[in-house]
């Protein structure tokens, strides 16, 4: 479960050349980590095209990342870049709270 991409320019993003970094932290590969890691990997491919890196941590091999972020649930999303950061807890499958939680799409 590990995704990078290449920066390419694209304009639905907040600054041209600007990288969203994002941490996704999981316990192991249960059907929950997996749907949000596919989730993700989905709503960033559709805004954020070239423009992100994803770095899965998984808590069972290091649990001692959780301190760093805070992580109280999993699977959490931690929006690392741009500042601030921010977090999303769940599966990632409403697309919608997603996108305005990471603040790619604006509130309505």
């Amino acid at each position: 479960m590990k995704a990078k991409s290449e920066s390419k320019n694209r304009k639905d993003t907040k600054q041209p050349g600007e990288i969203w970094e994002l941490r996704l932290y999981v316990a192991g590969q249960t059907p929950k980590s997996i749907d949000a890691f596919a989730n993700l990997k989905k709503i960033c491919e559709e805004n954020l095209k070239g423009k992100y890196s994803i770095e899965v941590i998984d808590l069972l091999k290091n649990p001692q990342l959780a301190k760093g972020d805070q992580i109280l649930a999993i699977p959490t999303l931690v929006r690392k870049l741009p500042q601030p950061i921010k977090k999303i807890i769940g599966d990632l499958s409403n697309t919608e709270r997603v996108l305005v939680g990471l603040d790619i799409r604006p509130r309505s």
